[in-house]
């Protein structure tokens, strides 16, 4: 039997044993210590805009976090971008609040600014101002910044922006990570760059960064005994993971450049096949990492569906997997309130995820277009 071949599987640089090690040898196996100090360091560094970082077990602890800090509360209401991961609504329930879902526009898949303008207006009249907003760089596809922005700050809405698929992705030239009063990122194993588990919350604000880590760490007080005064969370990353990180950040935008060159291999192979569309930027405004790379298909010209196509792949030992189910579809968010353009279920009827690996090989790559032959 053939290896399979993953849809996002891990990719290790070399030197991540190298920190990794260095834990081990001095004795830091904890959620503190030298890499964890050097880890979000490193992503400062990276993301610029002099942003401050605290390196987290996972990015949904980040949201989290960050819609603690933010003052969500039960009873509130947050919006959140229905085309996306549950990881990105889930935290809102943890809090008693509610999610109101969004759609998405047609371009970048992500939040739709015409329609959130129109949520908004709509929960105000309600007496339910939103308290926050959640907005997805899908797939690594930054959403409108400018124009999502611009409302939230017309409005007084704070934004939190998911950008736990888009590390390494920009708009009008300023990373994704960057943009929100708060933002998240991710560190999964299927992710741009893994600590196995982990996520990371982005702020502007030391004093902020500080309330995060207290709260990951159990919210602690400053006494020499045990004392709480708040619910905290044990939510920090350990020493031992972010070595692993600090291994990957010396190899992210060469994951980038591989990742992009997966997306250029299906817009090749897919160039003359019509009804066949290659998810990609909509303008040089957007620079996507193409975390995933996706693809639409028309039924009604291709004369196949995704889920033919992907059964087809399967059966090659090579995964594939239908975009996220909207979240207002999800059963355990069917009561939600849901402002709707149609293009998130037309989405997910019609969309394809591929093989995406930065470290799929030239062989791998030669079984993907074997395999996805007959649709072309």
């Amino acid at each position: 039997m053939k290896d399979r071949i993953y849809l996002s599987s891990p990719h290790m640089g070399g030197t991540e044993q190298h920190f990794v090690k260095e834990a081990f040898d001095t004795n830091w196996i904890s959620p503190l210590g030298k890499n964890v100090d050097g880890f979000e360091a490193d992503l400062q560094s990276y993301l610029g805009e002099n942003k401050e970082v605290a390196a987290l077990s996972s990015g949904t602890a980040a949201l989290h976090l960050a819609l603690l800090v933010t003052g969500v509360t039960k009873g509130d209401e947050v919006i959140c971008q229905s085309m996306t991961f549950a990881a990105s609504a889930n935290p809102i329930v943890y809090l008693g609040a509610n999610p109101v879902f969004v759609d998405s526009e047609t371009n970048t898949w992500n939040i739709c600014s015409e329609t959130l303008e129109q949520a908004i207006k709509d929960r105000i009249a309600k007496g339910k101002k939103p308290k926050a907003i959640i907005a997805v760089h899908l797939y690594g596809m930054p959403f409108n910044a400018s124009e999502i922005l611009k409302i939230a700050s017309k409005y007084s809405i704070p934004v939190i922006e998911d950008s736990a698929e888009a590390l390494g992705s920009s708009y009008k030239k300023q990373k994704c990570g960057t943009f929100g009063d708060i933002s998240i990122l991710s560190f999964n194993g299927n992710k741009i760059i893994t600590t196995s588990g982990g996520g990371a919350l982005v702020t502007a604000s030391a004093a902020l960064k500080k309330k995060a880590v207290f709260l990951a760490t159990q919210a602690r007080d400053d006494a020499p005994h045990y004392q709480h005064s708040e619910i905290g969370y044990n939510y920090r990353l350990s020493n031992i993971c972010a070595g692993i990180g600090r291994g990957q950040m010396e190899v992210l935008d060469k994951h980038v450049t591989l990742k992009r060159k997966m997306n250029a291999f299906y817009k090749e192979l897919f160039s003359k096949t019509e009804g066949v569309s290659v998810f990609t930027e909509p303008s040089e405004k957007y620079f996507s990492n193409h975390w995933l790379s996706c693809i639409l298909i028309d039924q009604a010209v291709t004369g196949y569906s995704p889920s033919e196509v992907r059964e087809a792949l399967e059966k090659q030992h090579i995964e594939s997997r239908p975009l996220w189910k909207p979240m207002h579809l999800q059963p355990i968010f069917k009561e939600a309130p849901f402002y709707k353009t149609g293009v998130s279920e037309r989405l997910f009827t019609t969309g394809l995820c591929l093989p995406s690996g930065s470290n799929l090989s030239e062989e791998d790559k030669k079984r993907i277009a074997a395999a996805l032959q007959p649709f072309l």
